[in-house]
Protein backbone atom coordinates (compact mmCIF):
# COMPACT_ATOMS: atom_id res chain seq x y z
CA UNK A 1 0.00 0.00 0.00
CA UNK A 2 1.53 3.53 -0.54
CA UNK A 3 1.13 6.61 2.14
CA UNK A 4 -0.28 8.99 -0.44
CA UNK A 5 -1.83 12.18 0.35
CA UNK A 6 -4.55 13.19 -1.52
CA UNK A 7 -6.82 16.16 -1.33
CA UNK A 8 -10.33 16.16 -3.73
CA UNK A 9 -11.13 19.65 -3.80
CA UNK A 10 -14.66 20.08 -5.19
CA UNK A 11 -17.45 21.91 -5.70
CA UNK A 12 -21.01 20.25 -4.89
CA UNK A 13 -22.92 18.77 -7.83
CA UNK A 14 -19.69 18.79 -9.99
CA UNK A 15 -20.10 15.91 -12.54
CA UNK A 16 -16.36 15.80 -12.93
CA UNK A 17 -15.35 15.47 -9.62
CA UNK A 18 -17.68 12.85 -9.13
CA UNK A 19 -15.88 10.96 -11.56
CA UNK A 20 -12.64 11.47 -10.04
CA UNK A 21 -13.98 10.21 -6.75
CA UNK A 22 -15.48 7.53 -8.20
CA UNK A 23 -12.10 6.66 -10.02
CA UNK A 24 -10.32 6.77 -7.09
CA UNK A 25 -13.25 4.63 -4.94
CA UNK A 26 -12.45 1.68 -7.82
CA UNK A 27 -9.05 1.77 -7.09
CA UNK A 28 -9.64 1.77 -3.09
CA UNK A 29 -6.98 4.67 -2.65
CA UNK A 30 -7.73 6.93 -0.12
CA UNK A 31 -8.25 10.53 -0.14
CA UNK A 32 -10.41 13.38 1.64
CA UNK A 33 -12.63 15.13 0.15
CA UNK A 34 -12.77 19.05 0.38
CA UNK A 35 -16.38 20.78 -0.47
CA UNK A 36 -15.97 24.03 -1.36
CA UNK A 37 -19.83 24.80 -1.63
CA UNK A 38 -19.74 24.13 2.15
CA UNK A 39 -16.31 25.48 3.35
CA UNK A 40 -16.18 28.45 1.05
CA UNK A 41 -12.57 29.62 2.73
CA UNK A 42 -10.89 26.17 0.84
CA UNK A 43 -11.55 27.76 -2.65
CA UNK A 44 -8.86 30.43 -1.33
CA UNK A 45 -6.65 27.90 -0.45
CA UNK A 46 -7.14 25.87 -3.60
CA UNK A 47 -6.42 29.59 -5.59
CA UNK A 48 -3.13 29.61 -3.65
CA UNK A 49 -2.19 26.69 -4.39
CA UNK A 50 -3.45 26.81 -8.07
CA UNK A 51 -3.56 30.14 -9.10
CA UNK A 52 -7.38 29.55 -9.90
CA UNK A 53 -10.31 27.75 -8.86
CA UNK A 54 -11.63 24.88 -11.04
CA UNK A 55 -12.90 21.83 -9.67
CA UNK A 56 -12.10 19.44 -9.38
CA UNK A 57 -8.80 20.40 -8.20
CA UNK A 58 -6.13 17.85 -6.73
CA UNK A 59 -3.63 17.98 -4.29
CA UNK A 60 -1.70 14.70 -4.69
CA UNK A 61 1.49 14.69 -2.32
CA UNK A 62 2.10 18.68 -2.87
CA UNK A 63 1.43 17.99 -6.74
CA UNK A 64 -1.24 20.41 -7.86
CA UNK A 65 -4.18 19.23 -10.37
CA UNK A 66 -6.15 21.62 -11.54
CA UNK A 67 -9.41 21.32 -13.57
CA UNK A 68 -8.06 17.38 -13.45
CA UNK A 69 -9.85 14.44 -15.59
CA UNK A 70 -9.61 10.58 -14.56
CA UNK A 71 -6.40 10.29 -16.70
CA UNK A 72 -4.59 13.55 -14.65
CA UNK A 73 -5.33 11.41 -11.61
CA UNK A 74 -4.27 8.26 -13.22
CA UNK A 75 -1.04 9.62 -14.36
CA UNK A 76 -0.24 11.12 -11.19
CA UNK A 77 -1.15 8.38 -9.31
CA UNK A 78 1.40 5.91 -11.71
CA UNK A 79 3.89 8.16 -11.03
CA UNK A 80 3.75 8.04 -7.51
CA UNK A 81 3.79 4.09 -7.60
CA UNK A 82 0.14 3.10 -7.64
CA UNK A 83 -0.44 0.36 -10.26
CA UNK A 84 -3.81 1.41 -12.44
Amino acid sequence: MHSMKIKVYKKAGCPWAAAVIGFLNELTVPYKIINVTTYPGYAQEVERKSGKWISPTLDIDGTILADASVEDVAAALEKGGVVI
